[in-house]
């Protein structure tokens, strides 16, 4: 895996996730976290974003993180959703990681 992109904020309050996804290269994997799951739900202003680029990322999920938000079921068919041991995982199989803040 080339570069773990780590997007922690919600695409309605900053673009953090627009830069991680201009920055990441063909390979990577974005990650969302915390209020950057809402990148990931249907119907948001980011999921045309996050379709085109999981062409050639892999886009993954905090699962306790949608959990808490009461969003699970409202998932982007194709989306990894991972637990804190597959975050932990990821970071490892990273080359690098760059958190989008």
């Amino acid at each position: 895996m080339q570069m773990l992109h780590i997007v922690n904020k919600s695409p309605l309050d900053r673009n953090a996730l627009e830069s991680a996804l201009r920055m990441a290269k063909s390979g990577s994997t974005i990650l969302l976290i915390e209020d950057g799951i809402y990148a990931v739900t249907k119907g948001n202003k980011a999921e045309g974003q996050i379709k085109e680029a999981m062409k050639n990322c892999s886009v993954c999920a905090l699962w306790p993180d949608l959990e808490a938000r009461g969003m699970q079921d409202t998932v982007i068919d194709g989306i990894k959703q991972v637990d804190y041991n597959g975050f932990v995982d990821l970071v490892a199989e990273s080359k690098s990681v760059m958190s989008w803040l």
